[in-house]
C-alpha cells in the first residue's frame, strides 16, 4: 500500500506526549485499514507461492535489499524542523534557536501562548498521519523539544519499505521483467525472486543509481534547436522531452530536486479530466519553490526525470502552497509510472544490496 492510500484510509487521532511523561494512549487502526493491509498480505502470499513454484522448477535469482532506515530517520527530523519553521513563520510566532539536536528539534519560544499555538497546529497537522506522531517536551523555560515517536518512525519505515517495493516493481516492469516477486523481509529489507533469470547482477544494475528528479529553469537565451546543433550556453544543456522528444535548453543546476518532494501520485485534472501527476513539497521545498516562482513569473521551467523533460509549464503566479501538478498528455499508466519514479527520487538514501545469488532449479527425482 502506498503512503497516500494508507493516509487516506487510516484516520488516527494522534496524541502529543507532554513533558509530564503522560503516555500517549494506544492507537488502534480502523477496520478499513486492517482489512486493506490484510488483502495486500494475501495477494503478496499468493504471488510468493506462485513465484516460489517457478523458482523451484526453473531456478533464478534471489536478491535482498535493505532500505536506508538511518536516512529515513534523518529525513523525518529534517522535515519536522522545516514544518516547525513554516508553522512559526505563518503564525507569526516569535522564536529563536531552532535547531536539530539529539534526534529531534528544539526551538525557544518565550511566549507561552505561542508555544501552545505551535503544539496545537502541529497536532492538527499530524492528525490521521501515523508517521507524523510527535513527543513534545515543554521544559518550562520557553524551550520546546519535539521528536518523532518510536511508533512514528516505525510507521515511516513501513511506508518507506512499501514505496521502495512499488518503485522496484515499476522499474522491473519498465525493464521488461514481469515475472518477479518483490516482498518485504522483516522490517527494513526487501526480497526479490526472479524465476528463470540466472544473472542477478543484471537486475541489481537497474537499481545501482537513484532516480534523479530535478526542477530546472529554461534557458531562453537561444533556441533549443540551435543549441542542440551547436554549442549550448555555459551552464545550460539540451535535454529531450519524455514523450514529444523535442529539445529543451535548460539550466544544468537544479532549482529543486527529489529531496524537496514529500509525495507524488497519479490524479485526474479537474479542468481537463486527463491523467496528471500531483506532487507536494516538504517544508524546505515549499520555501524554495515559492521563492523561485516569485522571481520567475512568466518564464517556463522544466520538471526533469532521469534526464528527460516530462513537463515544461510556464510560471503564471507565485506558488506558495507547496504543491503542484505535472501534466504531459499522459495515459493513466504513464501518470502512475511517472508518479512512481518521482516518488522514488524522493526516497531517502539508496537501497543497500545485502545479497544476490543465482538459485539452481530443484533436482528432479
Amino acid at each position: 500500500m502506498t503512503t497516500r492510500s494508507r493516509n487516506r484510509i487510516t484516520k488516527l487521532i494522534l496524541a502529543l506526549a507532554m513533558a509530564s511523561a503522560i503516555a500517549a494512549p494506544a492507537v488502534t487502526l480502523p477496520q478499513a485499514a486492517i482489512a486493506a493491509d490484510s488483502q495486500i498480505d494475501k495477494m503478496r502470499a499468493k504471488i510468493a507461492a506462485f513465484i516460489g513454484d517457478k523458482m523451484e522448477k526453473l531456478g533464478g535469482s534471489r536478491i535482498v535489499y535493505k532500505v536506508d532506515s538511518d536516512g529515513m530517520r534523518e529525513s523525518a527530523v529534517t522535515d519536522l524542523r522545516d514544518e516547525v519553521y513554516k508553522t512559526l513563520r505563518e503564525s507569526k510566532i516569535a522564536f529563536s534557536g531552532l535547531a536539530i539536536r539529539d534526534g529531534g528539534v528544539e526551538v525557544k519560544i518565550a511566549d507561552a501562548k505561542g508555544r501552545e499555538e505551535l503544539k496545537r497546529k502541529l497536532a492538527s497537522a499530524a492528525e490521521g498521519l501515523p508517521s507524523h506522531a510527535l513527543a513534545v517536551t515543554d521544559t518550562g523555560d520557553g524551550l520546546l523539544k519535539l521528536k518523532p515517536t518510536d511508533a512514528a518512525l516505525a510507521a515511516g519505515l513501513h511506508d518507506l519499505v512499501d514505496d521502495s517495493i512499488a518503485m522496484i516493481e515499476q522499474r522491473l516492469k519498465d525493464a521488461g521483467i514481469n515475472l518477479a516477486s518483490v516482498q518485504p523481509d522483516g522490517t527494513d529489507r526487501i526480497r526479490i525472486f526472479l524465476p528463470g533469470m540466472m544473472e542477478p547482477e543484471r537486475v541489481t544494475a537497474i537499481f545501482a543509481t537513484k532516480v534523479k528528479v530535478s526542477f530546472r529553469l529554461v534557458d531562453l537565451s537561444m533556441p533549443a534547436e540551435q543549441a542542440q546543433s551547436g554549442t549550448p550556453p555555459a551552464g545550460s544543456e539540451v535535454l529531450l522531452g519524455f514523450k514529444d522528444k523535442r529539445p529543451y535548453l535548460v539550466a544544468r543546476d537544479s532549482a529543486l530536486d527529489g529531496d524537496d518532494i514529500s509525495y507524488a501520485g497519479p490524479a485526474m485534472s479537474s479542468s481537463t479530466n486527463e491523467p496528471i501527476v500531483s506532487f507536494r513539497f516538504n517544508g524546505r521545498g515549499t520555501r524554495r519553490f515559492a521563492h523561485i516562482t516569485e522571481e520567475n513569473i512568466g518564464k517556463p521551467f522544466t520538471i526533469v526525470l532521469d534526464g528527460k523533460v516530462i513537463s515544461a509549464p510556464v510560471i503564471r503566479e507565485p506558488i506558495t502552497g507547496g504543491s503542484g501538478q505535472i501534466s504531459g498528455n499522459f495515459t493513466l499508466e504513464e501518470a502512475n509510472s511517472v508518479a512512481m519514479m518521482v516518488r522514488a527520487g524522493a526516497l531517502p538514501g539508496h537501497l543497500g544490496l545485502v545479497d544476490q545469488q543465482a538459485v539452481q532449479p530443484a533436482a528432479k527425482p
